[in-house]
């Protein structure tokens, strides 16, 4: 099969690669659609040793079975199933979970794909395959947006740092669950513009916002030290941080503020599978617009859209790539 392989900082080959030989419980899946995640980006630049060279990358992933035609968009989080974490239903946190894009699984940029029978969601006709890859990004935002209603028991004004396709998945939960007001702040001005025409968000300037801009919820899509700054600093008193960004480790937040003001922080790793199974459904019944916010290319272009996310050049929140 052909297949996008990462070979090294910056580098990515369109290239022959070995057909995924399925396990006795995976099916084989004819990749269609593919979106480019931010921890691709970071893979791609040499900044997560995580994914070593050469390595497959891609988890956002819908297509067809192999034999079957049967169309699924892919959970690509592979969990143990037994462990104290599986069986209370926080599968996300599995003590030996594995996930495609990362070894010992490649990743969906190709032509087929290799995964548990139990990690398959049927897409229903009416919906694309470019859309019913976006239920991994926005499942993201959906975990996020419940750990946040759990903890508080309901939703005030929230702010998104970060206008990416986890920001936007967020934004889309928040106001599938009922938030009255939603602000995105995203510093890429073609971005802004796109967001405010296509999805109909507020957005601002992270720069224009001051002091005196506080929210109840401050999502952190981002996860870099500026932006951990922001929201220590226009997370209200009483509120709550959900830093759901994988950008750099640490630095950022404002320990002295958020105990003064009693800020909750919670952090936020992917999903569980119910959570992935409800995005799904969410998605399947139009509770969560239109999902047209993607632009797509051909697989074997892979390398140059990755330059243009870098370079920002890119106003949609997801490219998708085909196979």
């Amino acid at each position: 099969m052909k297949a996008l392989v990462y070979q090294g900082p910056q580098q990515l080959a369109y290239q022959d690669f070995a057909d995924p030989q399925p396990a006795e419980d995976e099916q084989l899946v004819t990749v269609e659609s593919v979106g480019i995640c931010g921890s691709d980006m970071h893979a791609y630049l040499g900044h997560d040793e995580r994914r070593p060279a050469p390595l497959i990358l891609g988890h956002e992933v819908a297509g067809t079975l192999v034999g079957g035609g049967k169309r699924v968009t892919v959970n690509p989080l592979v969990t143990c199933g037994t462990c104290r974490y599986c069986e209370e239903g926080r599968d996300n946190l599995c003590t030996t979970r594995q996930i495609i894009s990362m070894p010992p699984r490649e990743g969906g940029f190709a032509e087929q794909l290799a995964i548990p029978q139990r990690n398959l969601v049927a897409v229903p006709d009416g919906i694309t395959a470019d859309q019913a890859a976006l239920a991994e990004p926005i499942a993201c935002g959906w975990h996020g947006v419940r750990l946040v209603k759990e903890q508080r028991g309901s939703l005030g004004p929230a702010l998104i740092i970060g206008g990416g396709a986890i920001g936007v998945g967020a934004a889309l939960s928040l106001v599938a669950r009922g938030c009255p007001q939603i602000t995105v702040a995203e510093p890429n001005e073609k971005r802004r513009d796109y967001l405010a025409k296509t999805c109909g968000f507020e957005t601002v300037d992270p720069a224009a916002l001051t002091h005196s801009d506080q929210f109840d919820i401050v999502f952190d899509a981002v996860g870099f030290d500026a932006t951990r700054a922001a929201a220590s600093a226009h997370a209200a008193a009483g509120g709550t941080i959900v830093h759901i960004g994988l950008g750099s480790a640490e630095g950022g937040l404002d320990v002295r503020r958020m105990t003064l003001q009693e800020i909750t922080f919670i952090g936020t790793y992917t999903y569980s599978a119910e959570d992935f199974r409800q995005t799904a459904q969410a998605m399947f019944d139009g509770r969560l617009g239109n999902l047209d916010w993607t632009e797509t290319r051909p697989l074997s272009d892979g390398a140059s859209a990755f330059a243009d996310i870098r370079a920002g050049r890119v106003a949609a929140p997801k490219i998708i790539l085909k196979p």
